[in-house]
């Protein structure tokens, strides 16, 4: 769902409420027309935005920042009337009974803590709707902020985008300050240069485009009395452009988790309502509140089946397995659905399991089945002891395939995306988190029979959307195939040797005690190491090492300030590693001790098939693929994963470097194709051509180096993350660059030429034609399309690293069938495969499994496979 954020401009909409509206009062004699037109303006601004996020920002009092700069400012204004003062209580409490956050900062004005927000939030990708009665923040206007001034009475608002101020002014947003700056604004006492107005300000503005270019060009102004205003008033202008410019780094302290939008409490809403007086208001609050929670469906016929028959199974059909919760291996099967030519129909699980005819039915290949995530259907099926096969359409891939970036939460959020409104979403039939429960039969079937009509209601939809695209055989010959090949994979877990999980959380916790009494020493004292107020009064008071950041209740000591101190103290290693034991102990020992199955002693994970941008699989309950590996303690945890038949091992390959042998195809470089051609080690060369120097002169550094150079190119890496990553300064980083695409001019221009490519699309696509919209390329805002800009480049690297080895593993799973062997995937983990397989069957493997994923798809330089095996991952690494 795309988040949105409202900011509202206290003071201007309380003002502009309090004089559009007679003088109102409540029984008690307390005023409240300001109060009654901010509640009009909220109720209609809830029920149009929609938000996500919203926040209402006050002025903390007279004087600010801008008062240094010049005494006079907002000098002019009148006293606030004493009947719109008794009322600021009031908007308080009312934004309380909301559930809306409201904000002000001393020495700041609340136009700063808008801007603030809305330069934070486009950049986390937000979009921005701000409401104010002051035309000032029209300079804050973007392609994902629009800004809406109140114009008549209070409801009734003129919408501001950049193509309106263009309209409007013939100027860009940012401009909005300059034209300030130039004639002045009376209402907060700007100067402006006088003699301007606005006719002369936006001549001159759209001549030369600001007020340091004109200020610059004097000499080419016509008119000397202008000429002469301008070049004596010079530092009234710029100041007065200071005055206008609304700040875009006030120190806030807010993160969008505190001004998120959950809606309002009703209870309090209405006493409040009932106090003021505001009975005309309550008539509209109560329906509101009934269509929140009663949609109204279109009418749907169902039977609930209490036998099934041959009438109601068919050839083709939509099929919902219902589970609820989110880990599918230990939750129940709330019921079943059909929907096919005969019509619609519920069965009740225990209905369901016990008829062989329905499970034969589930079973058979050659009746169709169309789903939404099947994946999770066939695992729940197995832990119940049925084979779901048959599966052609699945409602979740089509839709991700289609628009990665979309939400797939259930079947009702993706309907919506094609207007279909037949189905409602889990979370209004189910509820959410403490509150979720299961409804009474009649409302459970309903629900499911909708899921199942609309599944089949979409299907065709979305088969003509993925054939459109090209990306029809991506969905049937990859993503449908490799969705069964998951679940085999989770329902077969991963056996794990309890005993040595336990040993190894007892030798972690003699670790960290050894680390603990380390630190004391260095200390001078004891000290709680996890509390960072403890630990920041020891490094910053007593071993008065330098201050790098500050939070809000004291010193920083967050992993990226300990790593920048470490060379000045011996005891900032010692804490980073103490949190580094800490964490193995609690999220991987512990966290993997809870969720050994108590039946079969193994981890069956969840692999997320629809979930990442880039189409590689993510791994949940617990996460496989995220096994820390740099630290020894980490790789060990490995030892506990092994085979779970005696007389078997694990066996593992992975892909070498085949991001960056997808780039040498795409890119279509000649010396990095040769390079590879030639089974040359790319890291080396590289160092040599960087460096220039010999094969036998490169240095562990060198190649580490160039290391860094060749993966910082595949993810669009700056001179300065390249000069983060490797300690070095920003110009070397910007020469070792410059070096590499010299080296590898077919890279430069691939960069160059597909960052055009998705301008003009739109989008970005893998070798496999698996897609990635990037709305943001076009961005105004330059972090915003700087990320989109280095993501079109490394899309269709990822991407298409992603699409081999899924590729691979659908090949591999054919081929150890053809051979009737036995061993079995477990697991994938990036660009390596897990296996277990009996002694008898690896050299067999040692053959196939190289050949299958080397061919997995041609390219223009060899995909290379390294393996290993062993009693264990870790021996198999």
């Amino acid at each position: 769902m795309k988040r949105k954020l409202v900011l509202i401009d206290g003071n201007s909409v309380a003002y502009r409420a309090f004089f559009a509206l007679p003088l109102l009062h409540n029984d008690k004699g307390i005023h409240t027309n300001a109060v009654y037109g901010f509640t009009m303006m909220l109720m209609k601004i809830l029920e149009e935005e929609k938000p996500t996020h919203m926040l209402v920002a006050f002025d903390a009092g007279k004087t600010t920042f801008r008062h240094k700069t010049f005494e006079e400012y907002k000098g002019g204004r009148q006293k606030t009337p004493p009947e719109l003062s008794e009322q600021f209580p009031l908007l308080r409490e009312l934004l309380n009974a909301y559930q809306i956050r409201f904000y002000e900062l001393e020495n700041y004005e609340a136009d700063d803590i808008i801007g603030t927000l809305c330069a934070k939030a486009e950049n986390e990708g937000f979009e921005v709707k701000v409401i104010s009665g002051d035309r000032d923040l029209t300079q804050l206007v973007s392609d994902h902020v629009t800004v809406d001034i109140t114009k008549k009475g209070i409801t009734d608002v003129e919408s501001y985008t950049p193509e309106t101020v263009r309209e409007k002014y013939g100027l860009a947003p940012e401009q909005i300050i300059d034209l300030k700056g130039l004639m002045g604004d009376k209402s907060d006492n700007i100067p402006g240069v006088p003699g301007i107005g606005e006719k002369t300000a936006l001549k001159l503005l759209k001549e030369f485009g600001s007020i340091e270019n004109i200020l610059d060009s004097i000499e080419q102004i016509s008119g000397s009395k202008l000429k002469e205003n301008l070049e004596k008033h010079r530092d009234l202008a710029l100041m007065s452009k200071q005055l206008a410019t609304i700040l875009r780094d006030a120190p806030i302290d807010l993160s969008f988790e505190d001004i998120e939008y959950r809606g309002y409490d009703v209870d309090k809403v209405i006493a409040l309502f009932k106090e003021l007086s505001f009975n005309s208001l309550l008539g509209k609050l109560a329906p509101q509140e009934e269509e929140k929670t009663a949609v109204a469906l279109p009418e749907i016929g169902y039977k609930i089946v209490d036998e099934v028959t041959e009438a109601i199974l068919s050839d083709e059909a939509a099929l919902v397995v219902e589970v609820l919760e989110s880990n599918y291996h230990k939750a129940p099967i709330l019921g079943f659905a059909i929907a096919n030519e005969h019509g619609n129909f519920f069965i009740r699980t225990d209905t369901a399991l016990s008829s062989s005819l329905f499970t034969t039915w589930l079973e058979d290949e050659s009746k169709k089945k169309s789903v939404f995530d099947g994946k999770r259907a066939i695992v729940s099926l197995k832990w119940q002891g049925v084979h779901l096969r048959g599966i052609q359409f699945d409602l979740l891939i089509a839709s991700y395939l289609l628009n990665p970036s979309q939400s797939t939460e259930d079947v009702a959020s993706i309907a919506k995306t094609k207007q279909y409104a037949g189905v409602q979403s889990d979370e209004a039939v189910y509820g959410k988190g403490a509150k979720q429960k299961v409804p009474d039969e009649q409302v459970l079937a309903e629900h499911l029979v909708r899921k199942a009509a609309a599944i089949r209601a979409l299907e065709q939809g979305f088969i003509h959307d993925l054939q459109e695209n090209e990306q029809y055989s991506l969905f049937t010959d990859l993503e449908l195939p490799l969705s069964t090949i998951l679940a085999e994979m989770e329902f077969a877990g991963v056996k794990v040797d309890v005993e040595r999980l336990k040993e190894m959380g007892e030798e972690l916790a003699e670790q960290l005690k050894e680390v603990e009494q380390e630190i004391y020493r260095l200390a001078g004292q004891e000290f709680n190491i996890n509390s960072p107020k403890q630990l920041g009064v020891i490094l910053f008071e007593k071993l008065q090492l330098p201050v790098l950041k500050k939070t809000k209740t004291g010193y920083s000591t967050s992993a990226e300030v300990l790593e920048k101190l470490a060379p000045q103290h011996e005891i900032v290693e010692k804490i980073l590693h103490y949190r580094q034991l800490g964490k193995l102990q609690s999220t991987y020992i512990e966290g993997l001790l809870k969720v050994v199955h108590r039946d079969t002693n193994k981890v069956h994970t969840i692999f997320n098939q629809a979930l990442t941008q880039t189409g590689r699989l993510s791994s949940t309950e617990p996460n496989l693929q995220n096994i820390p590996i740099r630290l020894e303690e980490g790789r060990k945890i490995r030892q506990a994963f092994i085979p779970s038949e005696p007389d078997w091992v694990i066996f593992s390959a992975d892909y070498s470097q085949i991001e960056l042998r997808v780039l040498a195809h795409i890119a279509n470089d000649e010396n990095l194709i040769d390079a590879f051609r030639h089974g040359l080690d790319i890291h080396t060369k590289t160092a040599m051509d960087i460096f220039h120097v010999s094969k036998e002169e490169v240095t562990p550094n060198m190649r580490r180096q160039a290391k860094a150079v060749n993966f910082g190119i595949v993810y669009g890496i700056s001179d300065y993350g390249l000069s983060q990553n490797l300690n070095i300064t920003r110009k070397e980083a910007a020469e070792f660059i410059k070096r590499y695409f010299e080296i590898f001019p077919g890279v430069k221009q691939y960069m160059k030429d597909i960052v055009q490519e998705a301008k003009q699309k739109g989008y970005v696509t893998t070798l496999l034609h698996r897609r990635r919209y990037l709305p943001d390329i076009t961005s105004r805002n330059f972090n915003l399309r700087s990320f989109a800009e280095r993501t079109a480049m490394n899309t269709p690297i990822q991407g298409s690293a992603a699409d081999i080895i899924k590729k691979a593993m659908i090949d591999l799973s054919k081929r150890l069938q053809k051979e009737n062997m036995k061993a079995r995937m477990l697991l994938q983990v990036h660009d390596e495969l897990i296996l277990e397989a009996p002694k008898d069957e690896i050299e067999r493997l040692q053959q196939i499994v190289p050949e299958v994923m080397e061919n997995a798809v041609q390219l223009r330089v060899p995909l290379k496979v390294d393996y290993h095996f062993g009693p264990t991952w870790y021996d198999a690494k």
